[in-house]
């Protein structure tokens, strides 16, 4: 099988991309959080962004795979020796999975590197549609969307030591403006997405969201853990009760496009996280919060925050005047920056 795949990858490029993310009512989507709170009917909501991660697969070495990914040293290894725990753990992973020796991987991403935009489970989900891409090539059947979705957050939970949500591959792999419903019967699929804008209402959107990069790298697992840790131990489950409601809420309020609503809303979410861990938001991460509220729009900060990114909604000539202090605010912050970003609705490709 290497010696096919490597004859392959000698004639073909073989490439795939996937949208990062910006969200509300993330951590719901971990297993953990959904099952007990079932009743209350629970869901994540989020934005593909154009902000897209881009894989290509070269030959290599025999049995080796290397990963060459911006912002990480190169790395190379046997495959049956490549380490999961590396910081390209994951990657290596999904190459052992599809027993793919003999590739040179290289992973380019629009997005900061642990900008809190879900850019490792973009990665994840590239990854795997381009070794679908190959397989196709060698006779077998391209994974759909949703399996490349669930195979993507498989691995990912496998290695990562944690328990993972699901949102950042299924923004990735489908694409667009979304509700996902997390599975609260035996008999339903893992998840179910409600689409909240067409091509046309996500054009319009943009007009009215606004993304900083606060300069500093965030690690999600870090805050993760303490709200598992929190939950498990029966610590703040009304909190918890109250964001799938705000999640709910903010998703209504959008499709009607009471953007008003949906930005007190996102306040709600915002605070609720606060209260639970002041550390979601660095410096800067406060300033650009403060300034959206002053201005009459919604802030929040990307993944589990602390560090990463902001988003914020408002009416268009609220975000016109809120974009105008947020350049003054990351313009003073190195690294800080506003992203020019753009919904993605494709998806993977």
């Amino acid at each position: 099988m290497a010696d096919d795949i490597q004859k392959i990858l000698e004639l073909k490029d073989i490439k795939a991309s996937a949208p990062c993310r910006i969200d509300l009512g993330g951590t719901l989507d971990i297993k953990t959080f959904y099952y007990p709170l079932r009743h209350f009917i629970p869901s994540t909501f989020n934005i593909a962004l154009d902000l897209r991660t881009h894989v290509k697969l070269l030959p290599f070495e025999d049995k080796n795979v290397k990963i060459t990914s911006q912002g990480f040293e190169s790395a190379q290894f046997p495959l049956d020796k490549a380490p999961f725990d590396h910081p390209l753990g994951l990657m290596f992973a999904i190459a052992s999975y599809f027993v793919a020796g003999g590739v040179h991987i290289v992973i380019e991403s629009s997005s900061p590197p642990k900008s809190g935009l879900g850019g490792s489970s973009s990665a994840a989900i590239a990854l795997v549609a381009a070794f679908s891409k190959l397989l196709n090539h060698m006779g077998e059947t391209k994974i759909s969307k949703k399996n490349t979705a669930i195979l993507a957050h498989a691995i990912e939970e496998s290695v990562a030591g944690v328990p993972c949500g699901l949102q950042d591959q299924l923004a990735a792999a489908y694409g667009g403006v979304n509700l996902w419903y997390w599975k609260t019967d035996l008999a339903e699929s893992i998840f179910k997405r409600k689409q909240i804008y067409n091509e046309k209402e996500s054009k319009d959107l943009e007009k009215r969201i606004l993304i900083a990069y606060c300069g500093i790298p965030h690690e999600s697992k870090d805050i993760n853990s303490k709200w598992v840790k929190q939950f498990l131990a029966g610590k703040n489950r009304n909190l918890w009760i109250e964001i799938a409601e705000c999640t709910s809420n903010f998703a209504g309020a959008l499709s009607r496009q009471n953007f008003q609503m949906g930005a007190s809303i996102m306040n709600r979410e915002t605070s609720i996280r606060r209260k639970m861990t002041p550390e979601v938001l660095d410096g800067v991460g406060v300033k650009l919060v403060d300034s959206a509220v002053k201005n009459r729009c919604g802030a929040r900060f990307t993944g589990a925050g602390g560090g990463g990114c902001i988003w914020a909604l408002g009416e268009e000539e609220n975000i016109l005047k809120l974009k105008s202090e947020w350049k003054d605010i990351v313009t003073k912050n190195e690294n800080a920056s506003i992203l020019n970003a753009k919904i993605d609705l494709k998806g993977v490709v």
